[in-house]
């Protein structure tokens, strides 16, 4: 159904999206590359949500050229009015001669009525070229679409035999600087960094990006179901911080100025199901938590948990320190979370394993 050029021509949109990967948020990352007669005479990317999309810029680029040519871009055209024009009208307008789309946009408004838009003008499409690598780059977005909440990825550093920290707290540093920094990727392509009350309490972190000038920092959510955050913590400092607590809890957050979200109880706590859905109606399509046992064991086993991204360093902390996942003590074997394997890897001294839930 494809040939080895439109795989060629799809690899080079996919790349151009990855351009987008700090900045595009809320929006997908999508790239778009025009070819005529076997050479490409526009090409874009879709850097910040307001901005024009990428094929806006690749049709720009392309001038009257675009004019049947065919179209490679990783996510369908949109069709309705955002808060820019609809991209299905511009390659109409443009009069080019095909597109091929790498996936169909989950976002309901679309969903499908781009691509039907452009048939029902007499443009052919074809969509599903290099789809699962499409769906990886916006795997947030497409939760958010499809799920009403967003990717939830916890990321972990531990000893080899599997310890985050000693006995009384203390946890830095247990992994490389290579590994903290690599890390710093993953911060930077999150829209939401989320942490709970204790490590706040025990390690003041800041939880802010550094390794990467993308020109915004994400979001710092506390789970902090009793509102018992000091004023002075550093992740306080700057804004662009909210406290996920209790209803009823919030009054003295908000009398000190602080940015709070008020959830409903659960087992005496936050109901995190209740705080990923306001995560996503505010438009947070990928959630990065750098939490410790209990947050994190909470979201596995509340099936929040869509990756792991562990970073193991060579060493032995001992079974007193403490663990990666407090989780419900098992029964039996049946009862075990099982992870299908993504990819292992060396960083710097240390080794990082990124690993899904099997649903």
């Amino acid at each position: 159904m494809f040939t080895a050029a439109d795989h060629r021509f799809m690899t080079q949109a996919l790349r151009l999206a990855e351009r987008g990967l700090y900045t595009a948020s809320p929006n997908p990352r999508v790239g778009c590359v025009i070819v005529k007669h076997g050479r490409v005479v526009g090409e874009g990317w879709h850097e910040r949500a307001g901005e024009p999309h990428a094929e806006i810029h690749a049709l720009r680029q392309a001038g009257a050229e675009a004019r049947d040519a065919e179209v490679y871009v990783t996510l369908e055209p949109c069709s309705h009015h955002g808060r820019t024009p609809p991209c299905a009208d511009a390659l109409i307008e443009a009069g080019v001669g095909s597109v091929i789309a790498a996936m169909t946009d989950p976002d309901p408004r679309v969903a499908g009525q781009g691509l039907r838009l452009l048939e029902e003008r007499g443009i052919p499409v074809r969509s599903g070229l290099m789809e699962n690598e499409a769906r990886e780059l916006n795997r947030g977005f497409a939760s958010r679409m499809t799920r009403q909440r967003p990717w939830v990825t916890l990321k972990v550093a531990a000893s080899l035999d599997g310890r985050t920290a000693l006995a009384n707290g203390a946890s830095q540093w247990i992994t490389g600087e290579a590994a903290r920094s690599d890390a710093q990727h993953w911060r930077a392509r999150s829209c939401v960094v989320l942490t709970g009350i204790g490590t706040v309490l025990a390690d003041d972190p800041q939880l802010t990006v550094r390794k990467f000038d993308i020109g915004r920092q994400p979001l710092r959510v506390v789970v902090d179901s009793h509102a018992r955050i000091p004023p002075d913590r550093k992740i306080l400092q700057g804004g662009n911080t909210l406290i996920a607590c209790l209803s009823g809890k919030a009054e003295p957050l908000r009398a000190a100025g602080v940015a709070v979200l008020e959830l409903p109880e659960k087992n005496g706590r936050v109901c995190l199901v209740s705080l990923m859905q306001a995560l996503a109606e505010r438009g947070v399509n990928e959630v990065l938590v750098e939490a410790g046992a209990q947050l994190n064991g909470a979201l596995l086993q509340a099936g929040l948990a869509d990756e792991l991204l562990c970073y193991f360093a060579p060493t032995l902390l001992g079974s007193d320190a403490r663990g990666m996942f407090a989780i419900t003590p098992l029964a039996d074997m049946a009862q075990r979370i099982d992870l299908d394997l993504l990819a292992l890897d060396r960083v710097g001294q240390d080794i990082r394993i990124r690993a899904r839930p099997r649903r």
